[in-house]
């Protein structure tokens, strides 16, 4: 990618939460357009379930930013972190992981990541490697860098502590290992979710105390799952997972609502930054239909974990089976002549004949009793792209499939 360091920036910024510090990732990647030398990316992932889902891969997906930027990527197995736990976001002590489930898990984690990132240019790291040869007096000297009252800082353990709710003293070690892991590896940029960002921070004041450069440190959000509200999760239900079958991976994006659509192009498409602002000035504009521009985004997802021709597949499969479920066999056709580029529904649902004014149309748009193309459309004012052929439907029962011509 021949991107100037102004763009590289953008680009990498893009749908982050914090970014500590712009300057120095700006110095960072100078120095290394420069020098040609690719940055050290860091990520770290504990192994603690074996499958993942679209929300995992928000940071993948950075770290994929990184790589094709020319840097290498460090994934960082904790197999040494998974078997203290994560308190993380805990009410109470998390139960660590056996070195079965560790190695199970990871072996998993290796085939999936792979789906998005370049086996070739991704180095994968397993913490144990280090972390295994420190010896009690390395221990005691890291454990040396923190205070309690420093620890009691971070929000999950300061609420245990005045819940009266045990924390266990390998927790506190929990960020310190993690800060250490950036130190061993010598990382220039750590990535990490907005859950993490105590941990990651850890790593730059640890870099410091050993003399190194403190890496950048890069949060992302936790991707909202399909109901748009709480974040992606399988006990939630709200999930799309990489390892589903494609057709359930086209049909589940085709489910969210357009506002999603966008945070989900921000934060998991290949699209540049420029392409997705043009794709939503055409959407708003009534250039592109959000249906057409949702389809593109789910091609691309699903092809990213299949390929094109699979993508398609299920884009036709959802046509010819989600689309026509439960339809009528006698839908009447409209054929509709309009010399601009788009039409107000209103205006359209009167011409079609399902309403007998304008005044009842907007009604029964804002008793969100209208859809097209299968979507609810409550907005009043909502303007219809002119253009292929869209299926109206208003109450249980009324039907018409409109065909534009030119």
């Amino acid at each position: 990618m021949n991107y100037t360091i102004e763009e590289q920036v953008a680009l990498l910024e893009r749908g982050s939460v914090d970014v500590i510090n712009k300057e120095d990732l700006i110095a960072k990647l100078t120095k290394s357009a420069a020098t040609g030398q690719p940055l050290r990316i860091k990520a770290g992932f504990d192994p603690t379930a074996p499958d993942l889902h679209l929300g995992h891969t928000v940071l993948i997906q950075k770290l994929k930013q990184f790589q094709d930027l020319g840097h290498e990527i460090l994934f960082l197995i904790g197999d040494f972190t998974g078997m203290i736990g994560d308190p993380t976001g805990k009410s109470k002590t998390r139960p660590p992981l056996t070195k079965e489930d560790v190695a199970r898990n990871a072996e998993t984690y290796k085939e999936q990541i792979f789906k998005i990132l370049d086996p070739e240019k991704t180095k994968i790291v397993f913490n144990s490697t280090w972390l295994n040869a420190l010896t009690s007096l390395d221990m005691i000297r890291l454990a040396s860098q923190l205070t309690v009252a420093r620890m009691l800082e971070r929000d999950d353990f300061r609420k245990r502590f005045e819940g009266h709710q045990p924390i266990s003293i390998h927790e506190f070690l929990y960020p310190l290992i993690q800060g250490y892991d950036s130190v061993a590896l010598e990382a220039d940029v750590e990535l990490g979710g907005t859950d993490q960002r105590f941990n990651v921070l850890m790593g730059r004041d640890l870099q410091r105390t050993w003399g190194q450069e403190p890496q950048v440190v890069i949060t992302l959000p936790l991707l909202e799952g399909l109901d748009g509200v709480n974040k992606m999760s399988k006990s939630l239900g709200n999930y799309i997972g990489i390892t589903d079958e494609a057709n359930d991976i086209y049909g589940k994006i085709l489910s969210i609502s357009d506002a999603l659509m966008w945070r989900y192009y921000e934060l998991l498409s290949d699209l540049g930054n420029q392409e997705i602002a043009r794709l939503k000035t055409d959407v708003e504009e009534g250039r592109v239909h959000p249906k057409a521009a949702k389809m593109q985004l789910a091609r691309e997802i699903t092809a990213r974990f299949y390929d094109q021709e699979t993508a398609q597949q299920a884009e036709a499969h959802f046509e010819t089976i989600f689309k026509k479920h439960d339809l009528p066999d006698d839908i009447p056709e409209f054929h509709c002549s309009w010399g601009e580029e788009t039409i107000w529904l209103p205006k359209l649902l009167v011409e079609t004949g399902l309403v007998k004014g304008t005044g009842e149309a907007r009604r029964m748009i804002s008793q969100n009793a209208v859809s097209l193309d299968g979507e609810k459309r409550d907005d009043p004012d909502w303007q219809v792209p002119v253009q292929g052929e869209v299926l109206l439907k208003m109450g249980k029962r009324k039907f018409c499939r409109v065909i534009f011509s030119a």
